[in-house]
């Protein structure tokens, strides 16, 4: 579906109400978040497999962030800065678009609270909430007399006819060259955590932790190179479940006796059988990542939405704060996979500026999929990390636009052009973007994309103590658009997955608090993405990754230590779009080195390619 596709939901606002009423569920409200069954495995991941897209079938809107709320009598749709453009579109009457952040606008946890009626049995998919935030929002419907009611049976499944089966396809295992480090070395860190914590076991319900914890790759959600599996362990065994039809023996081989591989559906009863075992030893305590759905807080306590018991400890999963510092092999493989992606940008722009200028009629999708044929024959390619970002004048203002094969805007010279893709490497996962105009920009669109390239560079230079958080960093990014009284509506920065997703936690760089509880660490890797987007006319990102590296400095106060960031993508900027008389002279310096470094890194693979060589040779001479 495109960004301006708007869907009639009339019919399935009704269906799911009579079912809302009938008596085995009798509920006022019900709740539909965007996540899929396995809820946060995909840590900070917008995708999820098609069967789980609940919301966006709901409601018509398809982004990836957002939460619906059906009522009786009314729908609301709750989304961030980054979808307003898009919701105002998609959304049909039946729907109220909630723009969270904005002033008087609650989040949908406190809507359910402050704005439902009292005594509101509030209907949710326990598969699909997590156990902490099930947890808040039944505390503080208390005074109300509301409560949170597990639904024995997902509501949209049920009016959702065609709906897409669970796909089950192959696991292949990720070999040391590219993981630095075995699972069995991987597993062993685990337990040191568990023996920290006084645990007996972990659960890991995250797709991506998954993944990382065993150096298995699969294809079950679209862009992330993960499969469906939890898994379970303890200081004596690991327990993969998942679909054993999706193994071959290349993977048995590759995990060997020390996991044990049980059937995917049998996860929920092995966890009901840890919660009587805990019961019976009450000093026994399981990790629960704070991520976790509420159903597998209730499979191992046999709990009630409102009560947590002891021998459950919810909190942050150690994997995630493990996955997140990469080590060197990792380190390696994304200074490697970036130039390869930067060798299939320059090709690509090359490519593109030669068709506009030769005056060639292209669609924003068409010209996404020649820098997808660019990437595929780069050594290592196994896919897009997300759809191609791919926005020509009004559509760049829309921060996650996806344009539609059949309905999309045509390339224009005279328009700013802004292209945010990635790809998954073996070695590596990249995400950039790019503004270019391969017109003549306004002074007003000059002036716009040098502030977000100021942001970019004072972010890319930034030198900070250790226990810096990346909540501490974002001013860097916005103090040259303040300036001018400009801003955008997103994060500064990301996590990013080593060949995992391309977003991933728990650092970023952001005004979001939860930021502020992680501070950045050496290995660690993150996107620096500053941006502005005037509504109807153009957008404007650059985005570079980059990766938390140690510090050398004169001086080092406190002992702390100091740290610093490497970027790896190699790509150049919009030279015809920087308004040079603004950049001081560091800042200039700056540009003058990163192009020179691209020139060196990129140039030996582009070399066979006489047109993508000059357009790098000219993009990255001197200011």
């Amino acid at each position: 579906m495109s960004a301006h596709a708007t869907v009639n939901t009339t019919d399935r606002l009704r269906a799911l109400r009579e079912l809302m009423a009938k008596p085995e569920y009798n509920v006022q409200a019900v709740v539909i978040p965007t996540e899929d069954q396995r809820k946060y495995h995909i840590n900070f991941s917008e995708y999820i497999a098609q069967c789980d897209e609940r919301r966006a079938y709901i409601s018509g809107f398809t982004g990836s962030a957002g939460c619906a709320v059906v009522t009786p009598q009314n729908a609301y749709l709750f989304t961030d800065g980054r979808y307003f453009l898009q919701a105002s579109k998609q959304l049909d009457d039946n729907w109220t678009l909630m723009k969270q952040g904005f002033p008087d606008v609650p989040t949908w946890q406190d809507f359910l609270s402050k704005n439902l009626e009292r005594s509101t049995r509030i209907g949710v998919d326990p598969t699909l909430i997590a156990a902490s935030d099930a947890d808040g929002i039944q505390k503080a419907l208390e005074p109300k007399g509301s409560e949170l009611v597990s639904l024995p049976h997902n509501l949209v499944d049920l009016v959702w006819p065609n709906r897409p089966s669970r796909p089950a396809n192959k696991v292949f295992p990720l070999d040391v060259e590219y993981s630095g480090q075995s699972h069995a070395e991987k597993l062993k860190r685990v337990r040191d955590e568990l023996k920290k914590k006084e645990a007996k076991a972990i659960v890991v319900n995250m797709l991506d932790e998954v993944a990382w914890l065993f150096n298995l790759r699969g294809s079950d959600i679209d862009f992330n190179p993960v499969f469906f599996a939890y898994a379970l362990v303890d200081q004596d065994k690991a327990r993969l479940f998942v679909n054993e039809s999706q193994l071959d023996s290349s993977v048995r081989d590759h995990l060997g006796p020390e996991v044990e591989v049980h059937p995917y559906d049998t996860f929920f009863s092995y966890l009901t059988h840890l919660g009587a075992e805990l019961d019976a030893h009450k000093d026994s305590k399981v990790l629960v990542s704070d991520k976790a759905s509420l159903a597998v807080a209730q499979a191992i306590g046999k709990i009630r939405t409102d009560v947590i018991q002891e021998h459950i400890v919810v909190a942050r999963s150690p994997v995630t704060d493990l996955k997140a510092v990469k080590n060197e092999v990792e380190i390696e493989g994304f200074r490697q996979s970036h130039i390869r992606d930067g060798a299939a940008l320059v090709r690509y722009f090359a490519w593109l500026e030669e068709q506009l200028e030769a005056g060639k009629e292209l669609s924003e999708s068409q010209v996404a999929d020649q820098l997808e044929k660019y990437r595929s024959e780069q050594d290592l390619f196994m896919g897009l990390s997300f759809p191609t970002i791919s926005a020509t004048g009004p559509n760049g203002a829309i921060i996650h636009y996806d344009p539609d094969p059949n309905d999309c805007a045509i390339v224009k010279k005279d328009q700013i052009y802004l292209c945010d893709s990635g790809a998954q490497f073996r070695d590596g996962t990249t995400d950039v973007t790019r503004t270019f105009h391969f017109g003549t920009p306004t002074a007003e669109e000059k002036r716009a994309f040098t502030r977000v390239l100021q942001g970019h560079i004072a972010i890319d230079t930034a030198v900070f103590p250790n226990g810096t958080t990346g909540y501490l960093l974002d001013p860097f990014a916005r103090r040259p658009l303040w300036e001018d009284g400009l801003d955008y509506r997103h994060g500064t920065g990301h996590g990013v997955g080593h060949f995992l997703n391309v977003h991933e936690g728990p650092h970023g760089i952001g005004v979001r608090i939860a930021y502020n509880n992680t501070p950045l660490k050496p290995g660690m890797t993150v996107s620096n993405e500053p941006g502005y987007y005037k509504d109807g006319q153009y957008g404007i990102r650059i985005e570079n990754i980059v990766i938390v590296r140690e510090a050398q400095t004169p001086n080092n106060f406190g002992d702390k230590g100091y740290l610093r960031f490497e970027h790896v993508t190699m790509c150049p900027m919009g030279k015809n779009l920087i308004e040079t008389s603004l950049l001081s002279a560091k800042e200039r310096e700056w540009l003058d080195a990163y192009h020179a470094e691209i020139l060196e890194k990129v140039s030996p693979l582009v070399k066979a390619d006489e047109r993508a060589l000059r357009w790098l040779q000219r993009e990255c001479s001197p200011l």
